[in-house]
């Protein structure tokens, strides 16, 4: 009796132990494919979350970013956008620098005075310039009034009475238009075309005040004495006009804006305005075939060259 509670008792430890191992040898492989990541997902990571957010990513992006999105653009995207910005930032100084650098840009000249100085749309006389040596030449004008507009620079005056004397001896005899005017003039002048004509037509035959060789009193519109055609463009069709383009610069004077030259000086062929540069520059400008712009090196253009 003994002897069979002890091999049933032996039999039952063998088999309690059987089944410890058992259990044990499930849990260690748990275990092991927890670890490895082998283990299935659940069913619904596969068409649940995942696959929604990737569809719905298709479709719309979200208006507000996730979590992980978010990290990411702080990583990168943002970033990005801030390095975008400023590289648009530098680009557009850039180009505004190569827009309105040197070239198209207005300066003021250093010696108004000069005789040769370049005054046009990017060369502007100083607000407070007035020529101390004005005087009246003794030379009929289209009007009897003593105006400002009679008034030339001393040498320029002397250079014209000897020009009107030598167009009377060939039977051509000139009258004067409008001489000098003031920084108050002009502008009132300029004003009034822009009225009549608006901004962009007064631009083509109007300069704006600082910037019309009237003011430095080296500058004369002319016309025949009868006054036909004065400071029209029917003027440059006259006997006159024609003796003035050849003979101007024996006198120290050139026609300032010649035909076929606007795009340089800015303004429209005007035969009967007359500039003084000294008789040595007017024969170099013409024998050159130049303008005055041309002619005065390291001078800002008036219209940006064609890239």
């Amino acid at each position: 009796m003994n002897s069979r509670r002890t091999t049933a008792a032996a039999l039952l430890l063998a088999a309690i132990m059987l089944i410890s191992t058992a259990c044990g040898d499930a849990g260690s492989k748990t275990q092991a494919d927890t670890a490895a990541g082998t283990s299935a997902p659940p069913a619904s990571s596969n068409t649940g979350s995942t696959g929604t957010t990737a569809d719905a990513s298709k479709s719309k992006p979200s208006d507000t970013p996730s979590a992980s999105t978010t990290g990411q653009n702080q990583a990168s995207g943002t970033s990005g956008v801030k390095q975008t910005a400023q590289t648009d930032t530098k680009s557009g100084a850039k180009q505004n620098a190569s827009s309105s650098g040197k070239t198209g840009d207005v300066q003021v000249v250093a010696n108004p005075a000069d005789i040769a100085v370049l005054v046009n749309k990017t060369n502007k006389l100083p607000d407070s310039y007035k020529p101390q040596d004005l005087v009246d030449p003794n030379v009929p004008f289209t009007f009897k009034e003593k105006l400002e507009k009679r008034k030339m620079r001393k040498e320029a005056a002397a250079a014209l009475e000897k020009l009107f004397e030598g167009a009377k001896k060939d039977n051509l005899p000139l009258a004067g238009v409008s001489a000098y005017r003031s920084h108050e003039t002009q502008k009132t002048v300029y004003n009034r075309y822009v009225q009549k004509d608006g901004e962009a037509a007064a631009n083509k035959y109007s300069a704006k005040p600082g910037h019309s060789e009237h003011e430095t009193g080296l500058a004369i519109d002319v016309a025949g004495s009868s006054g036909k055609c004065a400071a029209e463009d029917c003027f440059g069709a006259t006997k006159e006009a024609k003796w003035l383009a050849e003979h101007a610069a024996d006198y120290g004077f050139i026609i300032r804006y010649p035909e076929g030259k606007e795009s340089i000086t800015g303004y429209q062929y005007e035969p009967w305005h007359l500039r003084y540069v000294g008789v040595d520059t007017a024969k170099a400008i013409v024998k050159q075939g130049v303008t005055l712009e041309e002619y005065v090196k390291n001078a800002v253009p008036v219209t940006k060259p064609k890239s």
